[in-house]
């Protein structure tokens, strides 16, 4: 939660993912709840939570000063009123002091925090609604949310576990015998003497959960579970139509190196969960090198980077939304291991971490792991998979969500040791060896991990260096004033990198810039297709005053030609910043005439906009 208590908080603040401000004067001028807070209290409910600040007014430039509001009693009763009007909101999530009034400089003002809605608890839509009414927060902007991704909140809503559903229509014939029968012969290997080992195939699979009748239509057959452990890959894929895997070795520590290794949905082995983590274990594992433990006199063939490379592999298999529309990757590199699942975590990433508490999206699948001996239940997973990797003294690993261009997870084993030798080198070789060595410890450990993984955040440095928030807020502050890092974004979406930085995805692809202009953002005169370009915005550049559809036209015909950032756009419109992005940005993206060029990573040091041409998502 974001605290602000002075003018100089007030002139910081910056709408991003988490933060919004509204002037909230209403009418007579004294004050009214706006209509557009509960798109956003929607949108930050069902995304990751946020500020909304009432009582500010924003300049032509973007900035922020202090309005007021002068009947602040009333404000407050409406936003409690409508939060409990259930034909305006399905649900109040706020929790007690989520309204309260700030007082500052002899003004009043309303902060209402909104943390993140419960799986239970979502979609929180408006309108009576959910198809609809349901905002998801992207970026500074609340974006009605596509109707496959309410479906999809609507079923975690409902299912503690989503893959319990007995399959119509589906039978033993689409299961794969080879896969059961080595699914088997672990069980057995791992527990000899257990009655399971004498029951025939269909009672072995109905006492795992792979195969159950439902009571109440009476129909039987495999569960999703079992379906997907030991399916045929065209009976999977017909019960789930955007089912992949995928696991890539590449030879170098890049993402565009192309790959050694390739194990995907070829049809050349079952396709199944179960042949899948077989097969891609003894890829992850082959050639570790790390020492191999002794314990007493015997020497053990499995060490903690064994351990923990099992149990994000199980990891992203028994929490993934078989649904969604990412596929499960796994990414082996000389530098790192990089897992991802569709869909987003269940229980906040920082709960996650801590242990302890589990909300399995997938617990049949969870449980036949761990009857041969694979993952791990109650929450322990993550806070195993990283201490494996702290006791080898490498760098903390990275745990973070996406929502576009479709929710899912990502997790990051980074096998590199905190400060790598090679990284200083090269940081000093960029920055000036008196200017880099005439850092502390804490400020060249910040630069190295924003060197090595392209950009840090708040919370990444938390998980690194043990350090109060507020002393790592001024050093942060400190090397964006010598310029060592620059910053994107705010609130909780801000990061930080390095001049020479540019993201890089292990998982996705980006479109590569194309985009003209000087690396401040601002055009170049030597760009190719600059007289191109102006040629298209003149009609407006050239009046102060020009009707909105005619800018909206000119703004997606100089998209369509080339990605155009922020900053580009108001020097070939010559209009204000805050006129470019709140008048007509975040309206064309919400509308979906733009989007972005970067849908993956919003604080995108070169975030651009592109013209949605016919249909493209």
């Amino acid at each position: 939660m974001i605290e602000i208590s002075s003018l100089e908080d007030i002139a910081a603040l910056k709408e991003s993912t988490d933060v919004e401000c509204k002037l909230a004067q209403g009418r007579d001028g004294k004050g009214a709840c706006p209509k557009s807070l509960w798109e956003t209290y929607s949108a930050f409910a069902n995304t990751q939570g946020g500020d909304i600040f009432l009582g500010l007014e924003e300049d032509k430039h973007g900035k922020f000063s202090l309005a007021g509001i002068q009947n602040t009693g009333k404000v407050i009763d409406e936003i409690w009123s409508n939060l409990n009007d259930r034909s305006l909101v399905s649900g109040n999530v706020l929790l007690e002091g989520g309204v309260r009034c700030i007082e500052i400089d002899g003004k009043s003002i309303i902060h209402v925090h909104v943390p993140r809605a419960a799986r239970e608890a979502r979609p929180v839509f408006i309108k009576g609604n959910p198809i609809g009414g349901t905002y998801k927060r992207f970026n500074s902007t609340d974006i009605r949310a596509p109707e496959e991704v309410v479906k999809r909140m609507l079923a975690e809503q409902v299912e503690d576990s989503r893959d319990n559903v007995v399959l119509r229509g589906f039978g033993l014939e689409d299961l794969d015998a080879a896969s059961i029968r080595d699914y088997r012969q672990r069980y057995a290997n791992l527990q000899p003497d257990h009655p399971w080992n004498e029951l025939d195939t269909l009672e072995f699979l109905r006492s795992i959960g792979a195969w159950r009748r439902d009571r109440e239509s009476g129909h039987a057959g495999p569960t999703r579970a079992g379906l997907l452990m030991f399916g045929k890959l065209p009976s999977i894929k017909e019960a789930f139509p955007n089912y992949m895997l995928d696991y890539q070795e590449r030879p170098e520590a890049r993402r565009d190196a192309g790959w050694i290794d390739r194990l995907t949905l070829d049809g050349a082995w079952a396709g199944n969960l179960f042949e899948f983590y077989q097969r891609v274990i003894r890829k992850l594992t082959a050639e570790l090198k790390v020492p191999f433990e002794v314990h007493g006199d015997q020497r053990q063939d499995e060490t903690f980077v064994h351990r923990a490379l099992r149990e994000a592999l199980v990891n992203a298999l028994v929490h993934a939304d078989y649904s969604g529309r990412a596929s499960i990757l796994v990414v082996k590199r000389p530098d790192m291991f990089g897992f991802r699942n569709p869909g987003n975590m269940r229980i906040p990433v920082e709960l996650a971490l801590k242990g302890g508490e589990s909300d399995c999206r997938n617990r049949l699948i969870q449980d036949m792991f761990r009857y041969i001996g694979l993952g791990e239940s109650a929450g322990s997973g993550l806070p195993k998979i990283f201490d494996g990797w702290r006791r080898q003294h490498w760098r903390t690993p990275l745990l973070r969500e996406q929502e576009q261009p479709s929710q899912q997870t990502l997790l990051e084993l980074h096998t590199l040791s905190l400060v790598p030798e090679e990284a200083i080198q090269e940081l000093r070789e960029q920055l000036g060896e008196e200017v880099f060595d005439g850092l502390d410890d804490r400020e060249r450990l910040i630069l190295v991990t924003a060197h090595i993984e392209k950009t840090v955040d708040h919370s990444r440095m938390m998980s690194v260096i043990d350090i109060h928030p507020r002393d790592l807020s001024a050093i942060f502050a400190r090397l964006v004033e010598q310029k060592l890092l620059f910053q994107g974004g705010s609130g909780r979406g801000t990061v930080y990198f390095l001049a020479e930085a540019r993201l890089d995805d292990v998982y996705e692809a980006h479109t590569s810039s194309g985009g003209l202009g000087d690396s401040s953002g601002g055009l170049s005169d030597s760009s190719g297709g600059l007289d191109r370009l102006r040629s298209i915005a003149h009609p407006v550049a050239s009046t102060k005053k020009a009707a909105k559809p005619l800018v909206e036209e000119v703004i997606l015909a100089l998209c369509a030609e080339q990605p155009c950032t922020l900053e580009q756009l108001i020097e070939l419109l010559q209009r204000s910043e805050g006129v470019v992005r709140k008048d007509y940005l975040q309206p064309m993206i919400k509308d979906k005439r733009l989007r972005y060029q970067y849908p993956t990573m919003p604080n995108h040091p070169s975030q651009a906009y592109i013209t949605n041409r016919d249909g493209e998502e």
